[in-house]
Parts: structure tokens; C-alpha cells; sequence
């Protein structure tokens, strides 16, 4: 696996609070930010490819289309049953 370095400034406050949580996981402070990153990157690209897939073929002039479709009435007021 090829590495790259990158000079990472952090509030001091955040850098010692991942120095105790990596730490307390028994590992350095740069495998812990590593493993932070990794985690970030996986849940937003996880993310990005579930929004695609959902979106299909949607676009935003399909999105407009159904919006002057509703025109402009006001939103319907509900009661709610007391309890």
C-alpha cells in the first residue's frame, strides 16, 4: 500500500482528545486519524451511492415540474386529537 504524508493542523483541544481516544485503543495518533478518515470517507461515499441509486433518473426540472404542478395553496391545517 502506498502512503502519503500531509501536514494536518488540528485545534489543540481535538488533537488531544483523539491522543487520548487513540490511547485508550491502544494505537498511535496518526493510525487513529487514519482510521477516523477511512471511516469518513466510507459512510459519505456509502452515502453518495444509496442518494444516487434512490434518485434514479430524477432531476431538478422533473422536481420544478411537480412543484407547479401543487401551485400555491396553503398547507392544509390538521387538529390533532388531544391525549
Amino acid at each position: 500500500m502506498s502512503k502519503a504524508t500531509y501536514p494536518l493542523k488540528l485545534p489543540l483541544s481535538i488533537k488531544e482528545a483523539a491522543a487520548r481516544l487513540a490511547k485508550a485503543d491502544g494505537v498511535s495518533l496518526n493510525q487513529w486519524i487514519a482510521s477516523a478518515v477511512a471511516q469518513k470517507v466510507g459512510a459519505m461515499e456509502t452515502a453518495a451511492d444509496f442518494l444516487r441509486r434512490r434518485a434514479g433518473d430524477a432531476s431538478g426540472d422533473n422536481f420544478a415540474k411537480m412543484l407547479d404542478r401543487v401551485g400555491v395553496k396553503p398547507a392544509a391545517t390538521r387538529r390533532r386529537a388531544s391525549v
